[in-house]
């Protein structure tokens, strides 16, 4: 759709390279902001290729998209620079395998995330809410980090649908492994850039080994001893995965099975909700009249309690602010694929090997596909069915789309809608935040705004 609405005021925003760079100067950005090395013409063109080390195509045309991540998802599989950067944290799990090994994975993992399971977990998310706000007002009335809030509030949420209550689950050393490798290790590396076997050392990811290794062994052990002990009352993620096997081969994970996966939805759904979260924050305050209009939804409903599962589906512009938010600010703001035989793609050649990257975060400020694309417009949501389904991917598509969609945007609604029914919230003079993505879109410098109880 055509750019033609009148200018509107714009949240931060990543200003996009205009010229082309050398290895050297392409490794310092990627290491600093990876949405920095994406060439500006991808928000104006529907493909766009180079040279960095490695052939590469940037692709923002959601036909060709579809083709990549639907029609013909086994000749695109993900790129050796993504398996390298993840699998030290989270092995051969759900989100790096390929294949037959990830599609056994993938039968055994869906009924985990069914609709009834999910709604059996909201009670959590419910109490991760009361319990963020009443850290909020204890803190009044000064300004809050609201990113350092809503990463508390997602990873309790997380290790608790994960662990429940288990003793042996050391949350703190979890929790300090991933921050971590997302700080440290999952900086793009020289080796990553020219291809290099994931054999030759990164120096970052051997810095971040022991806080791996502790990672595992915690998980390994609480793992072990929920299958010794069994489940107790409403099962959670590890229950419902142990008592999983593959419809058709009747196979069941194994404990290092189990533990990747876990910490794959540790990792991703800890992470990355958390920045949904922050960013919708930030937007609300820098909208007051978006702000004051979701106010009115949450209160309406809530009536001062905590938002529940029930209530997701009566707080659509809640819904649509995350939808927005997740449209400006895509926790994975590109995702790669490596092509496995020669190809035709935008009418480019494509060769075998070449790297062909979805940048996301491109994508969704296309001129061609939204209109001012760079503006916070939640409604342009209220009619999901008038956006092309291949121009938004905050969670990819096709069989590999996120297994946790669903869980994440529950939770995103309860928590959001928690929040706003109790405090209005304002932004902290010259403390906006900068969009940097290393392996996520953070919001860097945190999210500071005031709140003050309504």
């Amino acid at each position: 759709m055509p750019d033609t609405a009148l200018p509107q005021r714009i949240p931060v925003r990543v200003d996009l390279v205009n010229d082309a760079w050398g290895i050297w100067k392409s490794l310092k950005v990627m290491r600093t902001n990876l949405l920095q090395a994406i060439p500006e013409m991808t928000t104006r063109q529907p493909i766009v290729s180079g040279v960095t080390g490695k052939r590469w195509h940037m692709i923002t045309d959601p036909a060709t998209i579809r083709e990549m991540l639907l029609d013909r998802l086994d000749q695109y599989p993900k790129s050796i620079v993504t398996k390298n950067l993840l699998k030290p944290a989270i092995g051969e799990s759900l989100f790096i395998a390929e294949g037959a090994h990830w599609r056994w994975q993938r039968r055994t993992a869906a009924p985990v995330f069914s609709h009834r399971n999910v709604m059996n977990l909201a009670p959590i998310m419910s109490r991760a809410a009361e319990r963020t706000t009443d850290r909020i007002a204890a803190a009044g009335p000064r300004a809050v980090n609201l990113l350092d809030e809503m990463v508390t509030a997602t990873f309790d949420v997380i290790a608790d649908v994960t662990f429940s209550s288990d003793e042996s689950f050391d949350r703190d050393i979890v929790h300090r492994a991933i921050d971590d490798y997302i700080s440290e290790a999952g900086k793009v590396s020289l080796f990553d850039v020219i291809g290099a076997p994931d054999w030759v050392p990164r120096p970052g990811r051997i810095m971040s080994g022991q806080g791996m290794r502790d990672m595992k062994t915690v998980a390994d052990q609480a793992i072990d001893a929920r299958a010794a002990r069994g489940p107790d009352g409403v099962p959670d993620l590890l229950d419902l995965l142990l008592e999983g096997e593959d419809p058709k081969s009747g196979r069941k994970m194994t404990t290092a099975e189990l533990r990747d996966n876990l910490l794959t939805f540790i990792v991703a759904g800890h992470e990355t909700t958390a920045l949904t979260l922050a960013w919708s924050m930030y937007l609300m305050a820098f909208d007051p009249e978006a702000q004051e209009r979701a106010r009115a939804e949450a209160q309406s409903v809530l009536q001062g309690r905590a938002a529940t599962g029930a209530d997701v589906a009566r707080l659509p512009f809640i819904r649509q602010i995350i939808d927005e938010a997740l449209r400006l600010y895509p926790p994975a703001g590109m995702v790669s694929r490596t092509a496995m035989a020669d190809d035709t793609l935008c009418g480019t050649k494509i060769r075998k090997g070449d790297t062909c990257i979805i940048p996301i975060y491109a994508l969704h400020r296309s001129h061609l596909l939204w209109d001012t694309p760079d503006a916070f417009r939640p409604e342009r949501f209220a009619d999901r069915k008038a956006i092309d389904r291949y121009a938004y991917l905050p969670f990819g598509d096709g069989p590999r789309i996120c297994i946790g969609a669903s869980f994440a945007l529950q939770e995103a609604v309860i928590i959001l809608a928690t929040l706003l029914s109790r405090f209005k919230y304002t932004p902290v003079p010259g403390r906006d935040p900068e969009p940097v993505m290393i392996l996520t879109l953070r919001p860097q410098g945190g999210v500071w705004l005031m709140a003050e109880p309504v």
